[in-house]
C-alpha cells in the first residue's frame, strides 16, 4: 500500500489530465543524446492513454530568463519523445490560454498533447496563484511523474495539486517506494555510502543519515578531511582542513546515535592528478608531503565489501576516488560491483541517486544491478536530508 496517490486511484476516462514530466534532456545539434528522462514517463504516459484519458504533457526545459526563446522550446523534443512512444505527439506552441485551450479541444480520448515550456511563464517559477489558476482550467485531473521537481514548489509541480485531483504517475511512484524502502522503513542492517569531493556540500545530508543508518560509509576527497580531523597526515589531497571540528562532531553524533562511521584504513596516493599516474598505496598517515590521496585503498575496499555482505540496505551518494580517471575508479569500481551483484542476488536493497554517483555507476557496470538508481538530483540529496519536498507532500493519502 502506497502512501501516496497513484493511478491505482484515478478515474482518467474521457478526462484531461495534466501530466508533469521531467522532459529536460541534453540536446546536441537538434538530437536527444540521452533519452533516460524521456524512458522513465512512457508508462504513465501510456497508462493514462489506454485507459482513455487525453494526455497533456506539461515540462520545462532549460532556464529560460526572458520569456519565450527558440534555443528553449520543446517543440524540438516533441519526434523523439513521439518516437520513443511509438504514437503521435501533437504539440502546443503555449501552455496556457487559448492556443493549449485550442489544441487541447481538439484532443480524442488517448491523445496525446505536449504543451510548451512551463518556464516560459514568470507565474511558473513563483507558482503564481493567478497563473496556477489558468493552468488548472485546462484540465480535469493532475498527475506528478517528475521526481526530479519534486523539491520545487512551482506551478506545475506543486501549485496544481491543489486545485485538481492529484497523483503520483508510476515514475514517481517507484522513487518514492524506493525512497521510502530505503531510509523510511528500511530493512536493518541499513549503510549509506557518501563520498564526493567536500564534506560542507553534504553537512546536512551526514547530519540526517547519522540518525538513520547502521553505518555511514565515507569516501572521496570527503574522508581526508575526516582522517585530518583525527589528526591523520594527508599530504597534499583534497581536504577541508577548517572542517575539523564539524568532522568531529559528525563523528561524535554518530557514535550517540548508535552509527558506524567507516573510513578508509588506506589510499591510492600520486604526486599528479592525472589518468595513469605514478601511484603507491599507502596506509593512512604514510603519505610524503607533495603527494596527494585520490582513492580508496585495497585494504579499505576488502572492508567495505566485506561490511556490504552483512547489510540489507544500501544507499548510495557520491564515489569513493577520482572515479573520472583511471587507476582512481578501482575503489568505486569495486564496490559498486559487489553491492549491484548482492542486490542482483536478491540479498540486498541498494538505491542510489545524484548526477556523479549515476556516471560512477554506470562506468563500472553496476547500474543496471542495483534496485533502484534515482534519475533526480537536487531533489534525491533533499530527500536524504530529511527535507519535506513540495513536490510529493501534496500526493500524500489524506
Amino acid at each position: 500500500m502506497s502512501a501516496f496517490k497513484t493511478l491505482d486511484d484515478a478515474d482518467v476516462k474521457g478526462k484531461r489530465v495534466l501530466v508533469r514530466v521531467d522532459l529536460n534532456v541534453p540536446m546536441e545539434a537538434g538530437k536527444v543524446t540521452d533519452d533516460t528522462r524521456i524512458r522513465a514517463v512512457l508508462p504513465t504516459i501510456t497508462e493514462i492513454s489506454k485507459k482513455g484519458g487525453k494526455v497533456i504533457l506539461l515540462a520545462h526545459f532549460g532556464r529560460p530568463k526572458e520569456g519565450p526563446e527558440a534555443k528553449f522550446s520543446l517543440a524540438q523534443i516533441v519526434d523523439a519523445v513521439a518516437e520513443r512512444l511509438g504514437a503521435p505527439v501533437a504539440f502546443a506552441a503555449d501552455s496556457i490560454g487559448p492556443v493549449a485551450a485550442d489544441a487541447i479541444a481538439e484532443m480524442k480520448d488517448g491523445d496525446v498533447l505536449l504543451l510548451e515550456n512551463t518556464r516560459f511563464y514568470k507565474g511558473e517559477e513563483k507558482n503564481d496563484p493567478e497563473h496556477v489558476a489558468k493552468l488548472a482550467a485546462l484540465g480535469d485531473v493532475y498527475v506528478n511523474d517528475a521526481f526530479a521537481t519534486a523539491h520545487r514548489a512551482h506551478a506545475t509541480t506543486e501549485g496544481l495539486a491543489h486545485h485538481l485531483p492529484a497523483y503520483a504517475g508510476r515514475c514517481m511512484q517507484q522513487e518514492l517506494d524506493a525512497l521510502t524502502k530505503a531510509l523510511e522503513a528500511p530493512q536493518r542492517p541499513v549503510a549509506a555510502v557518501v563520498g564526493g569531493a567536500k564534506v560542507s556540500s553534504k553537512l546536512e545530508l551526514l547530519g540526517n543519515l547519522v540518525k538513520k543508518v547502521d553505518y555511514l560509509i565515507i569516501g572521496g576527497g570527503m574522508a581526508n578531511t575526516f582522517l585530518a580531523a583525527q589528526g591523520v597526515e594527508v599530504g597534499k589531497s583534497l581536504c577541508e582542513h577548517d572542517l575539523a571540528p564539524t568532522a568531529r562532531e559528525i563523528v561524535e553524533k554518530a557514535k550517540a546515535a548508535g552509527c558506524t562511521v567507516v573510513l578508509p584504513v588506506d589510499g591510492v596516493a600520486a604526486k599528479e592528478f592525472k589518468a595513469g599516474a605514478a601511484n603507491r598505496v599507502v596506509k593512512n598517515g604514510d603519505i610524503a608531503a607533495d603527494e596527494m590521496v585520490l582513492d580508496a585503498g585495497p585494504a579499505s575496499v576488502a572492508a567495505v565489501t566485506d561490511l556490504l555482505g552483512s547489510l540489507k540496505t544500501l544507499v548510495w551518494n557520491g564515489p569513493f576516488g577520482a572515479f573520472e580517471i583511471e587507476p582512481f575508479d578501482a575503489a568505486t569500481n569495486a564496490v559498486a560491483r559487489a553491492a549491484g551483484d548482492l542486490a542482483a542476488a536478491g540479498k540486498l536493497t541498494a538505491v542510489a541517486g545524484g548526477g556523479d554517483t549515476v556516471a560512477a555507476l554506470n562506468h563500472a557496470g553496476a547500474a543496471e544491478k542495483f534496485t533502484y538508481i534515482s534519475t533526480a538530483g537536487g531533489a534525491f540529496l533533499e530527500w536524504l536530508e530529511g527535507k519535506a519536498l513540495p513536490g510529493v507532500e501534496c500526493l500524500r493519502k489524506a
